[in-house]
């Protein structure tokens, strides 16, 4: 028996309304460009827009003109979608309470979850979304999970609740040293101050 070895999330099709709702959303809220559209091929009476969610994947849309947008929750039952979560910059992540807030949209405002943080809010359909900002960038050569697997297990070896600052950063330090070469015989923590600078004159 062999696994199916999966190398990434290909893409993620919803069920919307009409067009331009699903146009407005993904492209106009949410910056993804319309990057496809064809028939929905397997139902000739939707039409099927792909949307990038900006690292080339896809999401993907069956829009038919007879739906009406309901923003009506959706269900949260076993296995039912809870959410879909889209990585931002700093910079980005910063501004999504105010940008939802000029559009009347209801959102959590900023959730710190110890390794990224995070915002939730509805599409226009009552799906639950987030937009998240990792809180540390991964050392060349290393992914986000590759840190996160190592932080994981710092925390877990110190028996504390959950990953924070110090996890990650102890789990980058890590990282650096297996992936990133050095001519020094031992690489062990310092201190070459045998008299403290002043922090400023």
């Amino acid at each position: 028996m062999r696994k199916i070895q999966t190398q990434g999330v290909h893409h993620i099709t919803m069920i919307g309304a009409d067009r331009q709702t699903s146009v407005d959303f993904w492209e106009g809220v949410m910056g993804m460009p319309l990057v496809f559209e064809q028939p929905n091929l397997d139902v000739p009476e939707e039409n099927h827009l792909y949307f990038d969610p900006g690292d080339g994947r896809l999401i993907t849309v069956f829009t038919n003109e007879n739906r009406r947008p309901d923003p009506t929750r959706n269900p949260e039952g076993i296995g039912n979608l809870h959410h879909l979560a889209f990585m931002v910059s700093r910079a980005t992540y910063t501004q999504v309470g105010k940008r939802l807030d000029e559009r009347g949209i209801d959102h959590t405002g900023p959730i710190d979850r110890g390794f990224m943080d995070s915002i939730y809010f509805r599409d226009p359909l009552g799906q639950l979304l987030e937009c998240a900002c990792y809180k540390f960038e991964p050392p060349v050569g290393a992914t986000h999970t590759e840190v996160l697997i190592e932080a994981h297990k710092i925390r877990v070896s110190r028996g504390d609740h959950h990953i924070a600052d110090e996890h990650l950063a102890d789990a980058i330090e890590l990282l650096v040293e297996r992936y990133q070469q050095t001519l020094s015989p031992e690489r062990t923590a310092k201190d070459p101050y045998r008299e403290k600078p002043p922090v400023w004159d």
